[in-house]
This record gives C-alpha cells, sequence and structure tokens, in this order.
C-alpha cells in the first residue's frame, strides 16, 4: 500500500524551493555584476583578467538566474492529476517503485527540479525529469512494469509498485 503523500505539498514544497534558490542567485548576480563594472575592478595592467572574469561569472549567473525563473514558472503552471494503476506514467505522476534489493522509491516526475529530494512526512521523495534516464523510463510505464535503467553505476531494475 502506498504510503499517504499530498502531491500539492511535494510540487509546492519543490517551487518553493526553487524560488528561494533564484532569489539567493539573482542577488548573487546582481552582486558580481556590479563588480564587473565598478571603477575600482579596473583592469590595472594587461595581465590584470579580473574583469573579465567577473564578467564571465555574471554572464554564467545570469543564465541560471534564467534558466531557475523558468522552472519556476513551469512549476506554476503545472496542473496535477490523479493517475490510477492502469494509466501511464506522465509528468506529475508520483510513482512508487520496488527495486531489486526490495527497497520501496518513490519518485515525482516533473519537467523541471531534477534530483531534488522532498521530504513530506516521513517519505523521502526524489524529483526526476522526462530528460532524465530514469525520467525517460518511467514515462508511459504502468503500475506492475518492470524498468531497466541504466545509470552511470550500471544497470538497474526496478518494479512500477503503485502510481498516483
Amino acid at each position: 500500500m502506498p504510503p499517504p503523500i499530498d502531491k500539492q505539498t511535494v510540487l509546492q514544497t519543490l517551487r518553493e524551493r526553487l524560488a528561494e534558490r533564484l532569489e539567493s542567485l539573482t542577488s548573487s548576480q546582481k552582486a558580481t555584476q556590479a563588480g564587473a563594472v565598478h571603477p575600482e575592478g579596473k583592469q590595472e595592467h594587461e595581465k590584470d583578467t579580473r574583469a573579465i572574469e567577473q564578467q564571465y561569472l555574471a554572464r554564467g549567473l545570469a543564465e541560471r538566474v534564467e534558466t531557475l525563473r523558468v522552472a519556476v514558472a513551469t512549476l506554476t503552471t503545472l496542473e496535477l492529476r490523479d493517475f490510477g494503476g492502469g494509466d501511464v506514467i506522465r509528468a506529475g505522476a508520483l510513482v512508487g517503485l520496488r527495486d531489486d534489493d526490495e527497497r520501496a522509491l518513490v519518485y515525482f516526475l516533473a519537467p523541471v527540479g531534477g534530483g531534488e529530494r522532498v521530504d513530506v512526512g516521513a517519505v523521502s521523495i526524489l524529483v526526476v525529469t522526462p530528460q532524465s534516464p530514469l525520467g525517460r523510463s518511467l514515462l508511459g510505464a504502468r503500475v506492475g512494469d518492470e524498468l531497466e535503467v541504466e545509470l552511470p553505476g550500471g544497470k538497474r531494475s526496478a518494479a512500477v509498485d503503485w502510481l498516483r
């Protein structure tokens, strides 16, 4: 029997975590950008690359900020629906797997936020995206299906135990 998990809580926690990271990263990006154009950061001699390095860092942070901004917006518009045992897995699904070692694993398939771990009650849920090896394997699967996933550590097998 699957543990009681509120998907809305999972989604909200994930969205809040990414929004907090966005706020922090935006602040860092603005400070880095200000430092890159500050008169004291001006090149002192021809081999002084501090200003160039600051500009590269500011550009990289700006790109990461934009990626997080899109991720938060994506999660804001993600509509959750209930899945039954006969449904195929797609974005927004909460999936219980049982691996070869009989461990119960819980995943939330989301369009963004892969790799984040969300704890709801006593359950630890790993967020996976359709772009990940596990996410690709989950898409279209049903309860009872056996999955074989190629991971960096080798192939792993698991069965879809439940779907919500």
